[in-house]
């Protein structure tokens, strides 16, 4: 692995570490691109996340990530993004604060159905008519042109448990409509971590990317780290290489 996109800081609240010690953790860990994609904000009215940065505090992050490629410019190459929701109702304004502050890529994380205020967390779907509404807003995303590639596409397998014939219906439908768009679909280290701890498979789940194999997804390995030790730590980024490698996926190195 030489290239890892998926990186917080603790502004989403709920990762850890200084931006500059992510940053130090990838040069230790020999990559050659490291990129932060935070969870971007949301032009919210009357509703405080827990989960990102608002919008005022944006700038502080953009500013802190290109103060940083330029002091390791000569160790590292670092990329500047977020990653997002599918939103409709802000798609123009995710656009158009993504060519304000020249953003170099933007993961699709689609954490909500259909939207953070009073929406279901993907992965607490628990019935076939969630994965239904799920898949509906994964393919309108995929086909929005927004997006870069395709963040834990099987995160709805967190607590959904039996990979029933709904799973697989909505699996492939996600799968046809990345490779017909061209973006890579993530295996999430993390998920990866999340499943050791939990003793059984959650996600990546084994179902979904034998779905992927078959329509022919290229993959792309996201550490989807939430503190500087995720990317030094080598056991599950070499479980995730192992296992792709193995099955034959065509692994993106670099966006």
């Amino acid at each position: 692995m030489i290239a890892n996109y998926h990186t917080h800081t603790k502004r989403c609240h709920h990762a850890k570490g200084e931006d500059e010690q992510y940053v130090r953790a990838a040069i230790k860990a020999g990559l050659e691109i490291i990129g932060f994609s935070d969870h971007g904000p949301w032009p919210y009215e009357d509703f405080a996340s827990t989960i990102r940065m608002t919008v005022d505090e944006a700038q502080d992050y953009i500013d802190s990530v290109r103060k940083l490629r330029e002091k390791y410019k000569d160790k590292i190459e670092i990329r500047l993004g977020f990653e997002w929701e599918y939103f409709p109702q802000h798609l123009e304004w995710l656009k158009k604060f993504s060519e304000d502050n020249k953003l170099d890529y933007i993961i699709l994380g689609h954490h909500y159905v259909p939207y953070e205020i009073g929406g279901e967390y993907t992965g607490r779907i628990h019935t076939p008519q969630g994965l239904v509404r799920y898949c509906g807003n994964m393919t309108d995303a995929i086909n929005s042109g927004a997006f870069t590639y395709v963040a834990h596409p099987d995160l709805f397998m967190r607590e959904y448990e039996v990979f029933d014939d709904t799973a697989r219906e909505i699996s492939e439908k996600i799968c046809v409509a990345a490779k017909e768009k061209g973006l890579p679909l993530e295996y999430n280290v993390l998920g990866l971590r999340k499943s050791a701890k939990a003793g059984r498979e959650l996600y990546p789940h084994s179902e979904f990317w034998k779905i992927a194999k078959n329509v022919g997804n290229k993959v792309i390995i996201g550490i989807d780290a939430h503190s500087p030790k995720h990317i030094t730590d080598a056991r599950f980024i070499r479980q995730a290489e192992t296992y792709l490698e193995k099955n034959g996926f065509e692994i993106i190195e670099k966006l």
